[in-house]
């Protein structure tokens, strides 16, 4: 396999993903964004736990996707994120997943 069709399978694989979390991203209510994945999700029990001095998040997700192009089955029942790292959580509205009149995914 040459350097190209690398190339080429890697981008048939991310554009086969966009294309998959277009379609599957009206089924969920959240998006959450750490520093290593990126999840759409159902529900969102977010928990800050300190360990002596330190400071992290303990996020749990359930009924949830997963922005992975390597894993065989990106849905996932239950997901537990525990982190130093920043979290952000967005509660999507429905108007936010409609695109304006002309434009497409």
């Amino acid at each position: 396999m040459s350097a190209e069709d690398l190339d080429n399978y890697e981008n048939d694989a991310e554009l086969a993903l966009y294309r998959e979390y277009r379609d599957v991203i009206k089924l969920f209510t959240y998006v959450v964004e750490t520093e290593r994945r990126f999840y759409l999700a159902n529900h969102v029990d977010f928990n800050v736990r300190t360990a002596g001095q330190d400071v992290y998040f303990d996020v749990q997700l359930t009924d949830a996707w997963v922005w992975d192009v390597y894993r065989p089955s990106r849905f996932v029942k239950n997901v537990r994120i525990v982190t130093f790292k920043d979290v952000n959580i967005e509660e999507m509205q429905k108007s936010d997943l409609e695109f304006p009149e002309g434009l497409t995914a």
